[in-house]
């Protein structure tokens, strides 16, 4: 069964940074395209950002420029990068992997983590 474990999270002021980590295991990390998504309180979760396997990014409209996702295959680790960040920011952060369906588009993954919880202070 595959396996996350998110770590980064905290509390940072608004405009400060953070740097989440993601370690995979349970599955053939570098064949997978890996996500980031987030929960907010009351919200549903939301998708952030995608790294394919040839290393193509992808942002949500909220978080472009701002965030940088990234992998290291050789470490089963994708990495999130969040800079600028606002108090609208503040969710839980979970990655997973990104599965192609077959009309092309991309969805996650059955099992998730427990998530690292960031918190943005205005």
């Amino acid at each position: 069964q595959v396996q996350f474990v998110e770590s980064g999270g905290g509390l940072v002021q608004a405009g400060g940074s953070l740097s989440l980590s993601c370690v995979v295991s349970g599955t053939a990390f570098s064949a997978n395209a890996m996500a980031w998504y987030r929960q907010a309180p009351g919200k549903q979760r939301e998708w952030v950002a995608q790294v394919t396997t040839g290393g193509i990014t992808n942002y949500a409209d909220s978080v472009k420029g701002r965030y940088i996702i990234s992998r290291d295959n050789a470490k089963n680790t994708v990495y999130l990068q969040m800079n600028s960040l606002k108090p609208e920011d503040t969710a839980v952060y979970y990655c997973n992997v990104h599965l192609r369906t077959s009309n092309g588009e991309f969805v996650a993954g059955d099992y998730w983590g427990q998530g690292t919880q960031v918190t943005v202070s205005s």
